[in-house]
């Protein structure tokens, strides 16, 4: 994988990266990630859309990618109260590196498989 750094420099994940993909790249922000960038949405659309997830979980997640500039947030009207997502400028730059890992897991699945077929007969 090219980072953009030389041969002798390493790449190195620290806390403030591991929790920032933890929180972009998680089940729900990943479904999320997908609505949005096909078109702005209200919360309720997006409950819609991804109905396994509760009403808590998408809060809590669409906070967190607003905090992490990625989701952007704006009151339509006060009453009543009615509140559009989209994806910002920052979280479009996420598509290309999400299609690539999405890429590579569906050439990688068949193998993939495989690997946990093995491991869970070698388990029993």
């Amino acid at each position: 994988m090219d980072t953009g750094a030389s041969p002798t420099d390493e790449l190195t994940i620290s806390a403030p990266h591991r929790e920032l993909l933890d929180q972009v790249l998680d089940k729900w922000s990943l479904s999320i990630l997908n609505e949005l960038c096909e078109r702005p949405c209200r919360f309720n659309d997006l409950r819609r859309a991804i109905p396994e997830v509760s009403q808590k979980s998408l809060t809590a997640t669409l906070r967190r990618l607003e905090r992490n500039g990625i989701v952007g947030r704006e009151l339509l009207s006060s009453r009543p109260v009615a509140v559009e997502y989209s994806i910002t400028p920052l979280g479009k730059t996420l598509r290309q590196p999400v299609d690539v890992l999405l890429a590579w897991a569906a050439t990688r699945m068949p193998e993939i498989e495989g690997a946990r077929r093995a491991f869970d007969r070698l388990e029993r």
